[in-house]
């Protein structure tokens, strides 16, 4: 007889490390928790694909403008300086993540997640165009024929009508959709939009239509590291063992006490309707998405069975085991108390951010000048940044008082600008100054003084004998 590792191994005595994937023939299924996922479907997909179309003044609401390093998220303008702000939210991200998790384990991929949105709604295609799990496994199994090659041919085209909708719509939120439509129609696009449109689109027909658990078992990072958030508190799907056991087949007027069987009918359907394939009745596995279709299957099968609801459910193992169920624990504390920590952080220091930046450049080509009434004099340029979705006149002066400053009175920089000012600073020759002086650049909006920046820079001047460097 031979041995689970001898089966696996090849022909050539090497065991695989990657097994050939089996398709799996999803049943749909209709309960309530599937009609939460449809509804969180429509509402993430609705957002997603309204997103480009909306305004904000004269712009795009939502518009990363990768060429301009300009991020337009309403009545924000992000900079390249304000990386800090998108790191501080992908830091409350992985808190609000690992806050979920810790009470309802899988949450985001069961009803939020873009990849099982995306695929649930390439399955509707699939089920409209092959039918349902045994009408598609008996379509396969069958030769080519006309009826065939029909039905797969407008499951694929309509997959790859929805791939390019969702794509464009994903490209349109880094080229402006309003003029990106009417590009792509008269073929107007430069070679690099081509390939990024073209990526887009067949990612995703690639993703949600072929790939689709491969995705959550092999590359998501989430499927591996999520179940050292778990414990014996955290709500996720269990199939209640101590009641479903023994299981086996019986007719609805056999009494399950009378034939020494549990409620488990061992119907299978629990296996059919999981997207990824797994048996919930083998324990949690990393691979449960937390769908919740397994639940809606089995309360139906309850129902028809004239049992209880529950025998698969939203459970933790304490409650299983009999124990009053714990919801404020020490690691849920610990996750919520970062998580408001964070997010008030965060939205104070976005309440108070300076809505302009400056950045001090020196004249490289001439450290130095030396004018004809007497004076050292340096060259700067001041690239004069407006954050704000209004012009501003900004005014600029310099520090220490011995320094003379030649500037215009105000400077107007447009709505998201950027304007180079070139300064010119003076000191007297008389005494000499230091080599290497400091110098600082005050910038602040004339109609609000009290938003200054400062810059610092440094003044050079020739090196004098005796004079302090």
């Amino acid at each position: 007889m031979s041995s689970p590792c001898a089966a696996a191994t090849g022909t050539d005595g090497r065991i695989p490390l990657y097994a050939k994937r089996e398709t799996i023939y999803q049943k749909e299924v209709m309960g309530w928790f599937q009609r939460l996922r449809a509804a969180a479907l429509f509402v993430l997909a609705g957002v997603f694909l309204i997103g480009p179309w909306l305004s904000w003044g004269e712009r795009q609401a939502v518009w990363f403008d990768v060429p301009a390093r300009r991020f337009h998220l309403f009545g924000l303008t992000f900079w390249p300086q304000d990386f800090i702000y998108l790191s501080w939210l992908l830091i409350i991200a992985a808190f609000s993540l690992f806050f979920f998790t810790t009470i309802a384990g899988r949450l985001w991929c069961g009803y939020a997640c873009p990849q099982t949105v995306w695929t649930k709604l390439f399955m509707w295609i699939e089920w409209l165009t092959e039918g349902d799990r045994n009408q598609r496994m008996r379509l396969d199994r069958t030769a080519w024929s006309t009826g065939k090659v029909g039905r797969k041919l407008a499951k694929h085209a309509l997959w790859l009508a929805v791939a390019c909708v969702v794509g464009t719509t994903f490209v349109g939120y880094f080229l402006p959709i309003r003029t990106l439509l009417p590009r792509i129609g008269a073929l107007e696009l430069g070679g690099a939009e081509w390939i990024f449109l073209a990526v887009a689109c067949l990612a995703l027909y690639a993703d949600a239509g072929w790939m689709r658990e491969q995705v959550c078992k092999y590359v998501c990072p989430y499927a591996r590291f999520q179940g050292a958030m778990f414990d014996t508190a955290t709500l996720t799907i269990f199939y209640d063992r101590a009641r479903g056991e023994p299981r086996g087949h019986r007719s609805r007027t056999t009494d399950p006490a009378a034939a020494n069987l549990g409620a488990c009918i061992d119907c299978n359907l629990c296996v059919q309707v999981c997207p990824t394939g797994i048996d919930i009745r083998n324990g949690t596995q990393y691979e449960c998405i937390g769908c919740a279709a397994c639940v809606d299957v089995c309360d139906r099968v309850m129902d028809d069975m004239g049992y209880a609801r529950g025998l698969v459910r939203y459970a933790t193992e304490e409650s299983l085991a009999g124990l009053p169920v714990r919801v404020l624990r020490p690691r849920v504390l610990a996750y919520g108390a970062m998580l408001v920590v964070m997010s008030t952080l965060f939205v104070w220091a976005l309440a108070g951010r300076v809505p302009f930046a400056v950045d001090v450049l020196r004249d490289r080509a001439r450290l130095y000048r030396l004018t004809s009434e007497g004076a050292i004099e340096n060259v700067y340029t001041l690239k004069i940044m407006n954050k704000d979705q209004q012009p501003h006149a900004y005014r600029i002066a310099v520090e220490p008082a011995a320094f003379a400053l030649t500037v215009p009175d105000t400077i107007e920089v447009p709505a998201g600008g950027i304007v180079d000012v070139p300064v010119r600073v003076r000191v007297a020759a008389e005494p000499p100054p230091p080599a290497s002086a400091p110098v600082s650049f005050s910038i602040w909006p004339a109609d609000a003084p009290e938003r200054v920046l400062h810059e610092p820079s440094r003044f050079l001047a020739p090196r004098t004998p005796g004079a302090p460097s």
